[in-house]
């Protein structure tokens, strides 16, 4: 993963995507910094538990890192703020 950067904010589960071919869940989420629609917008990994643990993080304030991974904007790391 290249490209780090951290993250503040509310996160908010922007939809899921279409499960991994072995069946593991995936998530577009978003995290509002300011509280005004201004954030980062990123993905979970394939087969990673964050696909599974993310929902235990909507609406509350969170630490991410996000990183590209295949030109893609990914969570690294999520942490309560």
């Amino acid at each position: 993963m290249k490209n780090i950067t951290r993250h503040t904010g509310t996160l908010r589960i922007v939809k899921r995507l279409p499960n991994s071919w072995v069946g593991n869940p995936q998530f577009m989420v978003f995290v509002d910094e300011s509280g005004e629609g201004h954030g980062v917008k990123f993905r979970t990994m394939k087969n990673s538990m964050h696909g599974y643990s993310i929902q235990n993080y909507e609406g509350q304030r969170v630490t991410v890192t996000v990183g590209t991974h295949y030109r893609c904007a990914t969570l690294d790391t999520i942490n309560n703020a």
